[in-house]
């Protein structure tokens, strides 16, 4: 059984008093005048609410409302959750400590920030590898985290379409590629939401995705607005057990013939689909029965996660004493996903770059992998001499082998660029990120997630010839 703590890292988050009230109106339709001595009656449950007391109380419970409104907080905290001292508190059946999995966002491309979120390109990111590095944190998995543009453009606020207000998702990915030389095999949908958009989009690009959370809805799941038909985060067709599997391609929430592997990933610390003891006795029940068990819950980075790890301990020591047989192991998300199913193990897909002049002005790009990349095309980035980033479609030659790029008056002139990015997985979750500087022709690719390395690989860098 592969436990995976997933965190939906998003840095600093800032909530005022009427902040919190304002929530409770969008919530449940009641409407207070925000004092501290009413938020602390609520939080007793003092308050006459027509039955609506417990549900209020989880929403305004101390802990949910004690943010790391700082990055000072944030890495105080840190420094004690990544030490080997926390870590081993409780090992796992091999002896190992905890392992953490780190879905890092980038809060872009908006005009309002009125909870105080750390705005732009690569700052959640960096701040988590520089962590880790320092620390020597090298169990743990740094992933990926997006969160939809909402109409108005304020960073508080949830939607569900990937793009239809705002390119920042070609952004953040394209420059990832170019600037970080990453690229993610793995994915945690922001506010828990695939729709149909993100869901061919993932099929596309990312081979693991730990993002359903089928439950059987409390009553006071049902209080909360945006919880009870879907609004929010609906997998209530989703599988309720703890075997990732093969979505549909016309329904995300039920087993299909789709690429990527979805597993379920229940909250922790927060107000609404709680993993519980129940669930986790199901899972030890599942694997003592032979099955795939991954054993996903999340949390942010923005409240104290050591007391939700905590939490998760205890019911993983409580239920483990009923099924000595059961091995547990705290696990990286691409390894649990891999060991939990089984995966064969591929060879990195090469991403093998060429490129020639074509007639008058044009070049083409021409790219190959003998691997077959986990979708039918790897990701395009483009950075111009102007520092702009683009995304755009291969010609696909031969899907999931070969493909080619023009660069002309109709997409840009080579002279124009500055970088050429080019990523994929392989269905192992494997990583590779190729990127060509055009003035000097030098290309490098460097891989992520290779079996048996804790860290990324350099190979050797080339030069293209070309006129």
């Amino acid at each position: 059984m592969y436990v995976v703590h997933c965190i939906d890292t998003e840095g600093p988050l800032h909530e005022s008093l009427d902040a919190t009230f304002e929530r409770l109106k969008g919530i449940f339709d009641l409407d207070f005048e925000p004092s501290t001595e009413l938020l602390r009656r609520l939080q007793k449950g003092q308050v006459d609410l027509g039955g609506l007391e417990a549900a209020v109380q989880r929403v305004v419970d101390p802990h949910l409302l004690s943010y790391n409104d700082t990055w000072d907080k944030v890495d105080l905290m840190l420094a004690d959750a990544l030490s080997d001292r926390f870590r081993n508190e409780v090992r796992d059946t091999n002896g190992g400590g905890w392992v953490y999995n780190w879905f890092c966002v980038d809060h872009v491309d908006y005009d309002l920030n009125p909870r105080r979120r750390d705005i732009g390109y690569h700052n959640v990111f960096d701040h988590y590898r520089t962590v880790l590095r320092e620390t020597g944190s090298v169990q743990d998995g740094l992933h990926f985290h997006y969160h939809p543009h909402a109409f108005r453009r304020e960073a508080n606020l949830c939607a569900t379409h990937w793009w239809a207000n705002s390119d920042s998702l070609a952004q953040v990915l394209s420059r990832r590629v170019i600037e970080r030389k990453w690229f993610p095999a793995a994915n945690r949908p922001g506010y828990h939401v695939t729709r149909p958009d993100s869901h061919w989009f993932l099929e596309q690009f990312i081979p693991f995705d730990f993002s359903s959370q089928a439950v059987v809805a409390t009553e006071e799941d049902k209080a909360q607005f945006g919880l009870d038909e879907g609004r929010l985060g609906d997998w209530r067709r989703a599988p309720a057990n703890w075997q990732p599997y093969h979505p549909a391609h016309d329904d995300y929430q039920v087993p299909g013939s789709c690429r990527r592997w979805i597993g379920r990933c229940l909250n922790v610390g927060t107000r609404y689909r709680l993993l519980i003891e129940a669930d986790v006795r199901q899972a030890f029940e599942e694997a003592r029965a032979g099955k795939q068990v991954v054993l996903g819950f999340t949390n942010h980075d923005f409240r104290d996660l050591r007391l939700d790890v905590q939490s998760v301990r205890k019911l993983l020591v409580a239920a483990s004493k009923d099924f000595p047989d059961v091995a547990f192991q705290f696990s990286e998300a691409v390894a649990a996903m891999r060991s939990a199913l089984g995966l064969v193990s591929h060879p990195p897909c090469e991403l093998e770059l060429s490129l020639a002049r074509a007639d008058g002005t044009a070049h083409v790009l021409k790219v190959i992998s003998p691997t077959p990349v986990f979708g039918p095309q790897p990701w395009l980035a483009l950075k111009t001499s102007a520092g702009t980033f683009h995304h755009d479609n291969f010609d696909i030659l031969t899907p999931f082998h070969r493909w080619q790029y023009v660069f002309d008056e109709e997409t840009f002139p080579l002279k124009a660029l500055s970088a050429v990015g080019v990523a994929a997985n392989n269905a192992f979750g494997t990583t590779t990120v190729t990127v060509l500087e055009t003035e000097t022709g030098k290309v490098s690719r460097q891989l992520w997630n290779a079996l048996g390395m804790d860290c990324p690989v350099l190979q050797p860098t080339k030069t293209l010839e070309y006129a």
